[in-house]
């Protein structure tokens, strides 16, 4: 379901300078200098926010084994869940923290989205090849449901994806839905994220993996122990909070329409406080695995989540 909204904000907030990408990706720029720039307007655009009940679509593009599935659907789960997660920090009070962008809508009729995990479709036989276009991505997302929907394309290891690694990781975006809903034609979010783990881990899996560029620290340990899969869901979890605070380009974000920074994307290379360029912030530390972590999930998982712009403080907001 998607909320039309009339009123309008404007907030002040400083940044230090990053280099961004084209509209709605999630590359990574570790290369963040230590010179701050003029103050920019972090604005609200009087366009649609995702609320209400909104299933998340998986299409599994390549090979993933069910392992590998297994950690990004217990992360959707873990999102909005039900179950009862009392140790904390968890991945439902880092999603909660979304509902500020909410808050500050006025009328104060809006909800953030109510995640939950939706159809899950296996594309093993890479039915249209192993190099895609984004032309095709949608495609691909076009596969799920697109009534109070986020279809999500997850691409493995051996795909190629038309701008992966050179200049981004991931992306979001909308479609015109196949289908007329209430004699209506309307639109439906998508995301696509691939899998660096081969093909540019130090750009995509960072901190989880030896960056490209920048400061040379070592890597953390992956808290699931798959630095692909790992990375993916760091830019999953960016690209689900930029699509349900802009899931149509009119939503909430700084800069130009076209490459604009969002809830996540505002805070680049951050993770926990005390985060500067090189270092992802301190973290919690798994005393069995050394796996460095934010966020705990169901089925006892624990996730890397990237920090959220806070909206009502203009600052990078990490869990605690």
């Amino acid at each position: 379901m998607v909320f039309f909204v009339s009123s309008r904000f404007v907030l002040p907030v400083l940044l230090l300078f990053i280099s961004i990408n084209r509209f709605s990706s999630a590359a990574r720029r570790l290369s963040v200098s230590d010179q701050t720039q003029e103050p920019f307007l972090f604005q609200y655009h009087n366009g649609p926010l995702l609320t209400g009940q909104i299933s998340v679509n998986l299409i599994w593009y390549g090979k993933f084994r069910p392992s590998q599935r297994a950690i990004i659907s217990d992360f959707i789960d873990s999102l909005s869940s039900r179950k009862l997660i009392t140790a904390q920090p968890s991945v439902a009070t880092w999603w909660k923290a979304t509902e500020k962008y909410f808050n500050l809508v006025k009328p104060k009729k809006t909800s953030p989205p109510l995640l939950s995990l939706g159809t899950q479709i296996l594309d093993e036989k890479y039915s249209l090849g192993k190099s895609l276009s984004g032309k095709q991505i949608v495609q691909l997302a076009s596969k799920g449901g697109q009534k109070d929907a986020i279809n999500v394309v997850l691409t493995s290891s051996d795909v190629a994806v038309e701008g992966f690694c050179s200049s981004k990781c991931g992306l979001h975006g909308s479609s015109l839905s196949a289908k007329r809903i209430n004699r209506k034609i309307s639109k439906f979010a998508y995301i696509w994220v691939g899998n660096s783990e081969t093909q540019c881990p130090g750009q995509c899996a960072w901190p989880l993996h030896q960056p490209i560029y920048g400061p040379q620290n070592p890597p953390l340990v992956a808290p699931n122990n798959d630095v692909g899969l790992d990375g993916m869901v760091i830019n999953l979890a960016s690209l689900l909070a930029g699509t349900a605070t802009n899931p149509f380009g009119n939503g909430y974000f700084q800069g130009p329409k076209e490459a604009p920074l969002e809830a996540a994307s505002t805070c680049p290379g951050v993770y926990g406080k005390g985060a500067y360029p090189g270092y992802a912030g301190d973290l919690l530390v798994d005393s069995t695995t050394g796996a460095s972590y934010n966020a705990h999930g169901v089925n006892g998982r624990k996730y890397l989540l990237p920090a959220l712009f806070d909206p009502s403080t203009s600052t990078c907001s990490t869990l605690p």
